[in-house]
């Protein structure tokens, strides 16, 4: 197994058990406490969790386009079961699962440009760091 490979599978193993602290509250019927917007650092590790899962789904072959596209959606029903739909940063108001949806997918793929950006279609990579730029990210 390369580096890569086993980094990834690390990663994959943590998000699990991420993943597993989540659900298994929900599932025992533990009754959610009043839902405070995802804070700065919760959607930094959003982001992070959905890029290494478009990294993990590219190097299994899965097509980039379904990769971000299923990491964006895991995000947004997350911000949107844990968090009501909100985010600290952009404000008060809830967001549709729409909006949710957009944003995680941009979120995911700009994730995996800085994670594993030869998984990562030279196009998309291209109009990832042109966008960053842009904004003086990078």
């Amino acid at each position: 197994m390369n580096t890569l490979s086993l980094r990834l599978t690390r990663r994959l193993r943590r998000f699990l058990l991420l993943a597993a602290a989540l659900i298994i509250p929900a599932a025992a019927g533990a009754a959610p406490a009043q839902a405070a917007p995802a804070s700065e650092s919760e959607m930094s590790l959003y982001t992070r969790i959905a890029a290494v899962n478009v990294c993990i789904a590219r190097g299994a072959k899965v097509e980039f386009d379904k990769a971000a596209s299923i990491a964006g959606e895991t995000i947004a029903q997350l911000i949107m079961g844990q968090h009501n739909g909100q985010i600290k940063q952009v404000g008060t108001k809830a967001l549709t699962i729409e909006e949710l949806r957009r944003g995680s997918v941009n979120s995911a793929v700009i994730g995996a440009v800085e994670l594993c950006p030869k998984e990562v279609p030279p196009d998309v990579v291209k109009k990832v760091n042109d966008a960053l730029k842009q904004q003086g990210g990078k």
